[in-house]
């Protein structure tokens, strides 16, 4: 039997859990070794150094890391890439690392669950990144990443709460594209505004359902019609039919939390014989390409992702030079088209 049978690496390269396996240490401690932290104990690190050289771990990738302290890598967890947002923001993330001399390792994943978060942090931390942005749309998505990451630097793209682990973040302001939205209406004489939301385990979801009930409350309107499901454009058509089943007064707009949402319901209000924006205005959420070819345009609120994923990149590398970045959320703009009008009487 070969020593990489007999390790568990069988003909694959070698990995850190590999080397805290021989070792009989954490991961996170072969990590403190091989990135040159001194509160390592000796043996610890004679223990790590030893299955190192044993395994034949990345002999270059880890002499570089020590004798330079950086590996111009920038490591990226990103979810859902068939969304608008997560591949948009992965864009301006590629754009501006390289542009810095970094390149982008990314981690890409359907399905979020702490197990899975977990290797793709330590993933990063494997091939010694030296920082990690993680595009955070959940709690799991977001509480994984935090207790993973240990010294690398990371920067959290994500509208939930960071207070608990004090960890930099940044993203678009999603409530006050739902407010802008919603005032909107308003402003077109609308009092009666359904909302279609998407899946309530989503940040950007939960961030869009406030901002409509907080608008609707600040000029004195009920929140009361709220349809929720995923972001689909299938889901959108069958929100609104359910609306149209509805016993109760067909509202005279939609606010939807995503283009797709809206592309769905202005099939559904369509096929029911609903002029639009005569009978029903509807608005969307995130201005996707083509939203503007529809018939008629879509009303939409425009996220500019890509500069997102840059100034992602711009705090990432004040971290890594010691610095404290700046955190907060970037406006989005309302763009006005022609599925949105005045309320009919």
């Amino acid at each position: 039997m070969g020593m990489g049978d007999a390790n568990g690496a069988g003909h694959r390269a070698p990995t850190m859990g590999d080397v805290a396996k021989i070792a009989g240490v954490s991961h996170q401690t072969v990590s403190r070794v091989l990135n040159g932290y001194h509160w390592v104990s000796q043996e610890a690190k004679e223990s790590v150094l030893e299955a190192v050289e044993k395994l034949g771990y990345r002999r270059n990738m880890a002499a570089r890391a020590l004798a330079s302290k950086e590996s111009k890598i920038i490591g990226t967890v990103v979810t859902d890439t068939q969304l608008s947002g997560p591949s948009g923001t992965l864009l301006g993330i590629e754009q501006a690392a390289h542009e810095a001399g970094y390149w982008v390792s990314v981690a890409s994943m359907q399905l979020v669950d702490e197990t899975g978060m977990t290797r793709a942090v330590n993933h990063f931390i494997d091939q010694g990144a030296d920082g990690i942005a993680v595009i955070a749309p959940n709690k799991i998505a977001l509480d994984s990443a935090a207790k993973a990451v240990e010294n690398t630097p990371m920067v959290l793209v994500t509208s939930g709460s960071t207070k608990e682990y004090d960890l930099p973040y940044l993203d678009i302001d999603q409530k006050l594209g739902a407010r802008l939205a919603v005032r909107h209406l308003i402003e077109l004489g609308h009092v009666h505004i359904a909302h279609f939301s998407g899946p309530r385990s989503d940040f950007h979801a939960l961030e869009r359902i406030a901002g409509w009930q907080l608008e609707l409350a600040e000029h004195g309107l009920p929140a009361e019609v709220l349809f929720d499901g995923a972001w689909d454009a299938t889901t959108g058509y069958e929100l609104a039919q359910k609306l149209l089943q509805s016993e109760k007064k067909l509202p005279t707009a939609v606010f939807a939390a995503n283009d797709q949402l809206a592309i769905g319901a202005l099939r559904a209000f369509g096929e029911a014989g609903l002029r639009i924006p005569e009978d029903i205005s509807v608005v969307g959420f995130d201005d996707i390409l083509g939203t503007e070819q529809l018939r008629p345009p879509l009303t939409t609120i425009r996220q500019d992702h890509t500069t997102l994923g840059r100034i992602s990149v711009e705090m990432l590398l004040t971290l890594i030079g010691g610095g404290t970045p700046e955190c907060g959320f970037i406006p989005p703009t309302l763009v006005r088209r022609a599925s949105s009008g005045p309320a009919r009487s």
